[in-house]
This record gives C-alpha cells, structure tokens and sequence, in this order.
C-alpha cells in the first residue's frame, strides 16, 4: 500500500523560497513516475513537475526556471524547490505517484490520470 505524505508548505513573500517534500512509503523505487501538482479551490488540477526513476524531469511553463522537481530514492523521497514565489503559486500543493511506470512509457504532469497515489496536499501561500 502506497502512502505519500507531503511538507514544507507555509506561508511566503513574493520572490521567496519553500521547498515541498513527499515522503512516500509502500513504493517500489525501482521503477516509477511522480508528480507535484496544485489545486486552488474552485479550480481543476493543474500539474506542475514531473520526474521518473532515471531522472528524467518535465515542468509546466508556470514551473520552468523557478521550480526544481528532485528525488533521493534512499530516503524515498520528492522534492520541489519553488523559488522566486509569485502569488499566483498559492494553491495547495499534491505530490502524486505511479509506481506501475516503466522506462521508455511518458511520465508527465499533464497526465493525472496515471497517477494512482496521492497525497493529503501542503498548503503554499504567497503575499
């Protein structure tokens, strides 16, 4: 069973830095695509961050050249380093998984469907 819990969301100024982690449990890292999405209420889904077992990552045009998307298998862990903070980026933050990826397959942030496993969501609010 697959667990994902996230943290480090908080409250910021624009231009600020939070970096939001995952922590996941149940998975498999041998092979896996995860995600970072956001969601501000009244709102869909949108997808922010993508990143597969061999490091391959994919942004969001919002995301690209502010937001890092990283992972420590070790410690199973997602990372999103989110700098340069606008607040237009508040919105609650969800890390998402699908452990059922497999090399050569599109591990993407457009794709939510993929993802089976997801996180209860961290907060992120930027003034």
């Amino acid at each position: 069973h697959v667990q994902l819990v996230e943290s480090g969301g908080g409250s910021v100024q624009a231009g600020g830095s939070l970096r939001l982690s995952c922590t996941a449990s149940g998975l498999a890292y041998f092979s896996h695509c995860m995600s970072w999405f956001r969601q501000v209420p009244g709102q869909s889904r949108e997808g922010v961050a993508a990143i597969d077992s061999h490091g391959g990552t994919a942004y969001a045009d919002s995301a690209t050249g502010r937001f890092t998307i990283s992972q420590d298998n070790a410690k199973n862990s997602l990372y999103l380093q989110m700098n340069s903070l606008k607040p237009e980026d508040t919105a609650m933050y969800y890390c998402a998984a699908n452990p059922f990826w497999t090399y050569g397959a599109i591990c993407s942030y457009t794709r939510p469907g993929d993802f089976g496993y997801w996180g209860q969501g961290t907060q992120v609010t930027v003034s």
